[in-house]
């Protein structure tokens, strides 16, 4: 049976940093890379295409850092 795919619809997906990340909040997934045991992606910040970065795509779940999805600031209480 083959391993089930961690992280499957990360590519494509949008967040929400809850803190200013290199100066903007809106990022999007453009790759993803697996090392190892470990998943990574490569956020794009939607208003700056110059502006991307890697992360353990472990930390996206962690709400005190990312939302899902594109959230306006009033959203965010």
């Amino acid at each position: 049976m083959a391993n089930k795919q961690k992280f499957p619809y990360l590519l494509g997906s949008k967040w929400t940093a809850t803190q200013k990340t290199w100066g903007w909040r809106h990022f999007e997934v453009i790759n993803r890379k697996n090392q190892d045991k470990w998943v990574f992606a490569e956020m794009k910040s939607s208003c700056d295409d110059n502006v991307r970065f890697w992360i353990n795509a472990k930390q996206l779940k962690d709400r005190d850092l990312w939302i899902p999805g594109w959230m306006t600031l009033e959203s965010m209480g």
